[in-house]
């Protein structure tokens, strides 16, 4: 079927659910590594006769570019005349490193393009599907979009807010507990559940945790999967006094992924300056009013230097902090089979489990093994 003939179909409703329900897919590829942009993924579609068939696929390469669209049209090549555009996001208007993707769309020859969401960045938000029905391009915005907006997080909170969307893992026992009694660590979950925790780390742009978390366990924050190494988060730790041991895990593992941490305004230099020599970076935000490191300041610094997709792996403290200062946008609460007493430490201390309730709704629960998964999002 020509071009013409392409643009002038019907549009199925349910037929663009499921082509943007794989623009979605693709478009995870890259999903922890495309910061600070979106990982947004593209699909160039020619509807014929016979059903749909795909031209050419984009999404997002690590380092936020190219981007999706250009990717998937140049994969199309001219056959792209007249077909239509699947993008999990509203393309980009604006001058940056990359020419606008409406650029792009628009000396294609594409005849219609389909949009999961609109894109809520101000030099963006709405120009772009402006440009594109201005040069005769039919644009249609909003199959997919509860899935979009899941997808598209990290982008949104840091364009809305100035932070990072935020998803915090706990795993806590049958009984809520997260640790044994005397601040002993205790192994909660089982391997199913420990492999789906690095497949989230390989999908988040940093993990955040805190010094008495590292000097309890040495952990080291890297995903351990099969060909996923190079998919490790940047390690972020909040380590008020420059505490963190040169010797730690995490120093030892400075070449698999970066490690930054952030300390107080009055933390002594000799420690930062040994840190910075073994290409560690150190930053200094103020102090909380809880008398911890400032959350709301440490988070704005992380999304300015392009962090969108933060996950919070820490101890019931910190845990606890986070999810007060109401900066918990999901969490990921695994729950082990066996409880650890009544003289075990909150999985929130000093708060109940039941606190996340105040913030969060369930939206999902998964078995990992013996081991259930409950994900909660923002009310």
């Amino acid at each position: 079927m020509n071009g013409p003939a392409d643009h002038r179909r019907q549009p199925d409703a349910r037929l663009d659910e499921a082509l943007m329900g794989t623009a979605l897919t693709i478009g995870r590829h890259n999903l922890g590594i495309a910061w600070p942009n979106p990982a947004v993924g593209a699909l160039v579609v020619r509807h014929g006769a016979a059903g749909p068939v795909i031209l050419g696929r984009g999404w997002t390469a690590a380092g936020g570019r190219p981007h999706a669209e250009p990717v998937a049209l140049a994969a199309a090549g001219a056959a792209a005349a007249g077909a239509t555009l699947y993008v999990t996001l509203e393309p980009c208007s604006h001058y940056g490193r990359t020419p606008p993707c409406t650029d792009a769309i628009r000396a294609s020859g594409v005849a219609r393009v389909v949009a999961a969401i609109e894109d809520p960045d101000p030099r963006v938000a709405g120009r772009g599907f402006t440009l594109l029905r201005a040069s005769g391009i039919e644009v249609t915005v909003g199959p997919g979009a509860e899935l979009a907006r899941i997808d598209h997080a990290g982008h949104i909170r840091r364009v809305v807010s100035g932070r990072p969307h935020v998803l915090l893992k706990m795993a806590a026992s049958s009984d809520g507990k997260a640790g044994l009694e005397g601040r002993r660590p205790v192994r909660i979950t089982g391997p199913a559940a420990q492999a789906q925790v690095h497949l989230m780390r390989s999908q988040a742009d940093a993990v955040l945790t805190g010094i008495g978390t590292v000097l309890a366990d040495d952990p080291q924050f890297t995903c351990r999967l099969p060909g996923l190494l190079d998919r490790s988060p940047v390690r972020v730790v909040l380590d008020s006094a420059l505490r963190l041991p040169l010797d730690s895990a995490l120093v030892r593992s400075r070449e698999v992924a970066p490690l930054w941490v952030v300390a107080g305004i009055d933390a002594p230099t000799e420690p930062e300056l040994a840190l910075r020599e073994l290409g560690i970076e150190v930053m200094r935000v103020a102090d909380g009013a809880d008398g911890g490191l400032a959350l709301d300041e440490t988070l704005r610094l992380l999304a300015m230097r392009g962090i969108t997709r933060l996950m919070v792996e820490a101890g019931p403290r910190l845990a606890s902090a986070v999810l007060t200062a109401d900066l918990v946008d999901e969490a990921a609460l695994f729950t082990g089979p066996a409880p650890l007493g009544a003289a075990a430490i909150e999985a929130f201390e000093p708060l109940a489990l039941e606190a996340m309730n105040h913030h969060l709704i369930e939206t999902d629960t998964r078995r990992h093994g013996d081991d259930l998964l409950r994900i909660l999002r923002r009310r």
